[in-house]
């Protein structure tokens, strides 16, 4: 029998993703909800669907989530966590707001929420606090008593997050011709964002110059070159580029693009690319399009050797992190000393995002935060 572990007050984990479509029919109505508010015709979320319908309207990012919620309960089974795990997403089935009232009605009163995205940034973390806050005032509108939820702190260096990376992009190298392996260029993928809301991601003294969503790619990504280095022996240059752009042309965005990175590359004489996408959890859409398909169909045209290393997924090491980022978590609550697990120079995250930290763009409620309407 494994050691058991104890998880107080939690009584439950929440696994709290985007979600995506499941089919053709799904995708519009998928990105209606995403971009909900803004006024964006049909017409233009069909142009925006193209590449969902690419790849049959399906999103991997629902199954890959589905994987992930297995390995985390076979990882808690198998060490001593007994606690159920649910999973609820921002814009499609299972929808937050459900799953929540699913949780309130099995008599969960204290929740852990771990959401798919490592860093700190206003969509990748204010964002979902928010969603929290609005499904926590459904239920509370509806006569439910809200349970009270705990967002799990940032991951992005945690050695379960970034050594599965790392012998990703050793493999990565490895799968390149030997004659151009030495050379290779390791480009370093996140989401681009607009650099206003980058500046002012993170704790209020983190904020200018790319915030904390900048500095922590940047940390992780030293982290795994350092650690390449010393496996392989060899010294790859790099820099951290971005993908996916979604905004109005006129709005200043994070750069240089993954695609314009790889033209500049090949101009240098560079003679081949690792592509790793740190920023993301797992490969779910915009790592299959922007880059196996955008990207890659780019470095085919300038005729520049690519791969393309993988997300942490549903590694079993990840689901261990996970594991060990709650019962830190439920210790912190408890009132014990806590070491907290964490590679690179910026050291382990806030458990409780403070006031200004990723601010939205009009004032909101969110939930787990020093602000929070719902502590």
């Amino acid at each position: 029998m494994p050691e058991q572990h104890t998880t107080t007050p939690y009584d439950a984990l929440l696994l709290l993703s985007f979600g995506g479509p499941e089919g053709p029919d799904d995708v519009v109505p998928f990105l209606a909800n995403v971009t909900r508010g803004r006024g964006i015709p049909e017409e233009r979320l069909k142009e925006v669907g193209k590449h969902y319908f690419l790849f049959g309207g399906v999103s991997p990012i629902n199954e890959q989530n589905r994987a992930l919620l297995e390995a985390l309960r076979k990882d808690f089974a198998e060490h001593g966590v007994d606690l159920p795990v649910y999973w609820g997403n921002r814009n499609w089935a299972p929808y937050l707001t459900d799953t929540l009232r699913e949780m309130a009605a099995d008599g969960r009163r204290r929740i852990a929420v771990l959401a798919t995205s490592a860093y700190a940034s206003y969509s990748g973390c204010r964002q979902y606090r928010e969603n929290l806050a609005d499904a926590l005032a459904t239920l509370t509108a509806e006569g439910i008593e809200p349970p009270r939820v705990d967002k799990l702190r940032h991951y992005f260096n945690h050695p379960g997050f970034l050594r599965p990376m790392t012998e990703s992009v050793i493999a990565s190298l490895a799968d390149l011709p030997e004659d151009v392996r030495a050379g290779a260029h390791l480009a370093f993928t996140t989401h681009s964002v607009p650099t206003a809301a980058a500046d002012t991601s993170g704790p209020v003294e983190d904020h200018g110059d790319g915030g904390a969503y900048v500095a922590q790619h940047l940390d992780a990504a030293r982290v795994i070159v350092d650690a390449v280095r010393e496996e392989t022996g060899v010294e790859h240059p790099w820099q951290l580029v971005y993908q996916s752009r979604s905004g109005a042309p006129h709005i200043p965005w994070l750069e240089p693009d993954i695609c314009d990175h790889l033209e500049t590359l090949h101009a240098q004489g560079v003679p081949a690319v690792v592509m790793a996408p740190i920023g993301f959890v797992s490969d779910h859409m915009e790592v299959l399009y922007d880059l196996d398909t955008e990207a890659t169909a780019k470095a085919a045209e300038l005729g520049l050797p690519v791969r393309r290393s993988a997300t942490v997924g549903a590694d079993p090491r990840f689901a261990a992190a996970v594991r060990d980022l709650l019962l830190e978590r439920a210790a912190a609550e408890r009132g014990e000393s806590v070491e907290r697990c964490a590679l690179g120079a910026l050291g382990a995250g806030h458990d409780l995002c403070p006031v200004g930290c990723c601010p939205a763009r009009a004032p909101r409620p969110a939930a787990a935060g020093a602000d929070s309407p719902y502590a």
